[in-house]
């Protein structure tokens, strides 16, 4: 079995998570990708957050959430992606960037254009009273 090591952003606002759409894809991501070299979690997820949304993540703000496993889209039966979440701030202006087509807000009904582990995330935060 084959697993993606991914850390992705956890970013609330008005019960919305912020998600974005890579070019090519029909599918939402919650913001963020994999790791490089020997990046720690919090190096790879300021890294992809600025390739990705163009702003910068406030350091001091990040703070564990959860990591969760589903298998991945578009992959072979198998392939696992385990994602490793953060809720952190930023400074700045949202702005898809590079790989990224769409920045989006979503709710808990938009579980239809999400991927499958995003669903368990959603579902997660659902429970918690932190996504409407």
């Amino acid at each position: 079995m084959k697993e993606i090591d991914k850390i992705a952003l956890i970013k609330i606002e008005n019960g919305k998570i912020l998600s974005t759409k890579s070019k090519g894809k029909n599918k939402y991501y919650i913001p963020g990708g994999k790791r490089e070299n020997d990046e720690t979690d919090e190096q790879t997820l300021i890294r992809e957050i600025q390739e990705e949304l163009s702003v910068e993540i406030i350091i001091e703000s990040i703070e564990y959430f959860g990591t969760f496993k589903a298998q991945s889209d578009g992959a072979i039966e198998g392939v696992i992606v385990k994602m490793t979440c953060y809720k952190a701030d930023y400074i700045g202006n949202l702005n898809a960037n590079n790989e990224i087509d769409e920045i989006k807000w979503l709710n808990y009904k938009d579980l239809d254009i999400i991927s499958e582990v995003d669903k368990i995330i959603f579902k997660d935060l659902k429970e918690k009273g932190l996504l409407s």
